[in-house]
């Protein structure tokens, strides 16, 4: 059995706003299902958020950014909830400390689960009905509030992840028996050719509100001169990064960054985080429990250090963005998602989505597989604005522009990510050493 069944019926992006906030806060709700309340509010360290507090800050953008401003007569729950759940908005007033999180013994679950409820009922009332056309602005900052909760879906399982694998027990999520996966086969190289492409977002002027949506840093689109270049046909597996790790790839300064060799020898790595050597196999850490590392699975949890490592041992590169996006457009935007219950990266799709290969899919020549789903693509590309950037105004711009340094970008999605949150212009960023989102990597290569 899968470890998270979805909370609903996958919802269209041109269903109406009240089905998708339902689905929406559903998920979450049906995420949360299996925790203790202890779980609810651990933080175990200062990137990681307790998921007590990810449920009322959610709550909080709901109140703060819609029903607030848009609903006559709403006071809010709590005067001084805003201080305690504002993370980095800094024109929406003060924050508490954001690696302080875990000190907030109260409100209680109990608590932050009232003022969910509370916020829903109102939410519910100004969304039944509402006419998206005539109430665009509303609209528009509603869509922004799916689309930021699903990204707090998506922290709470990563979150939740290294809670639960600090602890000796190393508990699951939920058990689940493991399903060794299938060879994926050799990579192969899918070759590009030089030319002019158009990136960043651009939808239709009569799409509905959904099919509309890109956040700010997915435009302006533009065009951009790409060389020709090669992609692999598939994501590198935890057994292609053994072979590195016992050809004394952390070892070799030749194969690192500066900045990257001094991180791993400062923080001692010897191996991706999560990984830990038992009776001398190698174990590592997933939702479903401690177990040994499967070599056809996709290698996650690298840094950008690591994976700049990997490709320059293996002769090869990290694909730019741009290089990632034009590819991207050629397949279609399927994966393994968090839909599918695994919470963590299969070998390839296969047609029964339990990550079984089908015949068909090794049969064929080189094509491009796994774009989508399964892990975060680290790209070479520092995050940055695309020409003519703008963020909008006021609270809201601040929610990607202002980290345009000392990032670089991922592309693609993984197996904590909605399928309905994704799309080929979407651009992920984290800082080079981050490890504890599901971040693996694909070979590219100049030609």
């Amino acid at each position: 059995m899968p470890l998270l069944a979805p909370a609903s019926p996958h919802v269209e992006v041109d269903a109406p706003l009240l089905d998708r906030f339902r689905a929406v806060r559903g998920h979450t709700e049906a995420f949360c299902a299996p925790l203790a309340t202890e779980d609810y509010v651990v933080q175990s360290m200062a990137d990681v958020s307790p998921t007590k507090w990810h449920l009322a800050h959610t709550t909080w953008f709901w109140e703060t950014f819609v029903l607030t401003p848009y609903l006559d007569g709403y006071a809010l729950y709590d005067e001084r909830f805003p201080f305690l759940f504002n993370s980095y908005y800094v024109q929406a007033g003060e924050r508490h400390c954001r690696a302080q999180r875990g000190y907030l013994s109260r409100p209680t679950v109990a608590e932050v689960k009232r003022y969910r409820a509370h916020v829903d009922v109102h939410m519910v009332r100004l969304l039944d009905g509402l006419d998206e056309t005539a109430h665009r602005t509303l609209a528009d900052t509603v869509e922004i509030g799916l689309h930021h909760e699903q990204q707090h879906q998506e922290l709470m399982v990563t979150d939740l992840k290294h809670v639960f694998a600090v602890n000796p027990l190393r508990p699951a999520y939920e058990p689940q028996p493991h399903v060794p996966a299938l060879d994926p086969g050799p990579a192969n190289f899918v070759a590009f050719e030089a030319g002019l492409h158009e990136i960043g977002f651009a939808a239709p002027p009569d799409a509905s509100t959904g099919a509309r949506f890109h956040f700010d840093n997915e435009g302006p689109r533009h065009r951009v001169f790409l060389e020709a270049y090669a992609l692999a046909d598939r994501l590198v597996t935890n057994g292609d990064y053994l072979a590195f790790m016992e050809d004394g790839g952390y070892e070799r300064a030749e194969l690192w960054l500066s900045m990257g060799f001094a991180h791993a020898l400062e923080h001692g790595w010897t191996e991706p985080f999560y990984w830990e050597r038992r009776d001398g196999q190698w174990m590592h850490y997933t939702m479903g429990g401690l177990r040994a590392v499967d070599p056809h699975e996709p290698v996650c949890h690298l840094s950008y250090f690591e994976a700049d490592a990997f490709a320059r041992w293996a002769g090869a590169r990290l694909p730019a963005e741009f290089e990632w996006e034009a590819a991207a457009r050629t397949v279609p935007m399927a994966g393994h998602f968090v839909e599918s219950g695994r919470l963590h990266p299969a070998s390839v799709i296969g047609a029964s989505g339990d990550g079984a290969p089908s015949a068909d899919a090794l049969s064929e020549g080189p094509a491009l597989r796994q774009m989508y789903g399964d892990v975060w693509e680290w790209t070479s590309s520092s995050y940055g604005p695309y020409p003519g950037y703008q963020p909008v105004e006021g609270a809201l711009g601040e929610y990607n522009g202002k980290f345009m340094c000392n990032q670089y970008v991922l592309r693609g999605g993984s197996c904590a990510t909605s399928a309905s949150h994704i799309r080929p212009t979407y651009r992920n960023f984290f800082p080079p050493e981050a490890t504890w989102q599901f971040s693996g990597l694909r070979l590219a290569k100049s030609l």
